[in-house]
């Protein structure tokens, strides 16, 4: 048998923390175990997605390939254990990166090549466009099972550096372990930046974004007493 457990009360945080209206984050709560299908859903489809990549790649290096399933796996799992009563913070912390950074780094990277995108399938990238927006979207219903603990904060924020690390700067083994792109990495996009550092500065951009916006929350929470 699930745990029964009751959706917890949505706090006045600031449109900028909470952007969700509580309609939608109370529908999700409610729902929370087709909310964890679907992204189970999702995870096997990314994970199939990224089959050719992986391919290519080392196998010591796979966790930090196929990012978008690993985001969707993350929130499945944090989604899960708080419906069993076992809510992880680190674990909803890095749910709350992942589908932050990659839900907004796939709609980034599909407009600034979107000349290169011209030829994939348009259903498909309508697909990947707003199924990762809706990542985002989902991600800031997370603030009403965790308080984003400095602690948790700190492990989530670690293992997405690393992947920034080995995606763009220090690959460790082999190549760069970023998504594969539509043009070579040195292709000039705009402003004199090539394709690879248009890659790096959204993904950089993101993932302190995520940092920023867990620990405000963090911030918020701590200051009404919670």
């Amino acid at each position: 048998m699930f745990a029964s457990t009751a959706s917890p009360d949505r706090e006045p945080l600031p449109t900028a923390l909470a952007p969700v209206p509580k309609t939608l984050e109370d529908l999700g709560l409610r729902f929370a175990w087709l909310v964890v299908a679907i992204n189970l859903a999702g995870t096997v489809f990314g994970f199939w997605y990224y089959g050719p990549q992986l391919g290519e790649t080392a196998a010591v290096m796979w966790p930090w390939v196929p990012d978008s399933p690993m985001a969707t796996l993350l929130i499945a799992l944090a989604v899960a254990c708080w419906k069993l009563g076992y809510e992880q913070p680190w674990l909803t912390s890095l749910a709350f990166f992942g589908n932050v950074i990659l839900g907004l780094w796939t709609p980034y990277t599909l407009l600034a090549f979107a000349d290169a995108y011209a030829g994939l399938n348009p259903l498909m990238y309508q697909f990947l466009f707003w199924s990762h927006l809706a990542m985002v979207v989902q991600a800031f219903v997370l603030h009403r099972i965790t308080d984003f603990p400095v602690w948790a904060v700190a492990v989530a924020a670690v293992w997405y550096w690393s992947n920034l690390v080995v995606d763009y700067f220090v690959p460790i083994v082999g190549e760069p372990h970023h998504t594969l792109l539509p043009v070579t990495r040195d292709t000039s996009v705009f402003l004199g930046a090539d394709a690879l550092g248009v890659a790096a500065a959204g993904e950089v951009t993101f993932a302190m974004l995520a940092l920023f916006l867990a620990l405000a929350i963090r911030v918020e929470k701590c200051d009404r007493g919670s």
